[in-house]
């Protein structure tokens, strides 16, 4: 693109410098014609000034015509280096304007249309680099205001409870094993929290490198499903499969079971009771990849939700209870992990169904 702007403001420059010559050695030769016609079709005395001044003409016109296109040719030549150097300094200001960020469109000469839509380009893309930039500090200050508020929930617990078996000695067993048992869930639910929250620093890394292999995705699914019977079963949740046998795709095995993991959680805590889950998989259209829907029935997601589904921290529930999720990280760990396998993952909703598709590439 750099060489194409270059060759074009070059050509352009030349084309008209050299039509500009062009000009000026036409109007010459007219001029110089004219002035031969003029002449001759003159009645011219010997020994008057104007007689000796036409023959000097009439016997060096070529030294004359070459002297008068030089000096214009260099007139011509020093005013295009000035329309240049007023160029270099339009360019100049426009790079500065937008280094400094004075302008929101930059607006050039025509001759200069390529440069002009290349720096406007250039601009809109600092523009969006400064918004994410903006966001990601605004997700980095919301990752600390809650991490103090998710992890101090359960460890207030646990200190409340460990305090006062601490404090009261005469408290019966029974109520020893029931406090023990708090303090135990919530210490539990304290380590899953820490571990949601590395796992969110570790894929925010840009440098994050993939151990891929040829996978059998139909009995990966198969098995994980397995694992999640029991849950399913405590909330009278029914499991549907339509796995279409043998379909391979090359993943990073532990990072795609996490994915899987946040989906069929995530269908868990929003799905109604006694109602079934539907997982299908199957090759695309185009036979270029595999495509997993998991659909469950469950409150309609506005589409204004919709749009920050998988964004870090969103949570449906604003009270951000931990009764039925975490802390808002398990679908943008999903997405991440999804976009570095060069997939896609998307979610709809409507009439109390709530529906994910993730489309994986059969091609590493």
């Amino acid at each position: 693109m750099q060489k194409k702007i270059n060759y074009g403001i070059a050509k352009e420059l030349f084309s008209r410098f050299l039509n500009h010559i062009v000009i000026y050695a036409i109007v010459l030769l007219a001029t110089s014609a004219i002035g031969y016609f003029w002449g001759h079709s003159q009645i011219w005395y010997a020994g008057t000034s104007e007689y000796q001044f036409f023959h000097f003409i009439q016997d060096y016109w070529v030294v004359l015509f070459l002297i008068c296109l030089i000096t214009g040719c260099m007139l011509i030549a020093g005013i295009h280096i000035v329309k240049f150097a007023k160029i270099l300094g339009e360019i100049t200001g426009a790079v500065s304007d937008l280094s400094n960020q004075r302008v929101t469109y930059i607006k050039l000469p025509s001759q200069l249309y390529e440069v002009e839509s290349e720096l406007n380009q250039i601009l809109t893309q600092m523009q969006q680099n400064r918004q994410i930039a903006k966001e990601a500090e605004q997700r980095k200050n919301d990752m600390i205001v809650y991490m103090a508020h998710d992890l101090k929930t359960p460890l207030t617990s646990v200190i409340g409870y460990l305090t006062l078996l601490h404090d009261e000695k005469s408290i019966r067993p029974e109520l020893q094993d029931k406090y023990l048992g708090i303090a135990l869930r919530k210490s539990e639910r304290l380590e899953e929290l820490i571990n949601e929250f590395f796992e969110m620093t570790k894929y925010n890394f840009s440098n994050t490198v993939l151990s891929i292999s040829k996978v059998n995705l139909s009995l990966m699914l198969e098995q994980l499903i397995f694992e999640f019977k029991l849950m399913f079963h405590e909330k009278g949740v029914d499991c549907q499969m339509d796995i279409q046998p043998d379909l391979t795709i090359p993943c990073d095995v532990e990072k795609m079971e996490r994915v899987f993991d946040n989906l069929f959680k995530n269908a868990y805590n929003y799905c109604y009771e006694n109602t079934t889950i539907h997982v299908h998989l199957k090759s695309s259209p185009m036979d270029d990849g595999v495509i997993l829907t998991i659909q469950n029935a469950g409150k309609t997601i506005p589409q204004e939700m919709l749009d920050h589904l998988f964004e870090q921290f969103f949570r449906m529930d604003s009270s951000r209870s931990s009764k039925t999720g975490g802390t808002g990280l398990g679908l943008a760990i999903a997405r991440e992990i999804i976009t570095l396998h060069h997939g896609t993952i998307t979610c709809d909703s409507e009439n109390e169904t709530i529906t994910f598709t993730v489309f994986l590439p059969k091609t590493p």
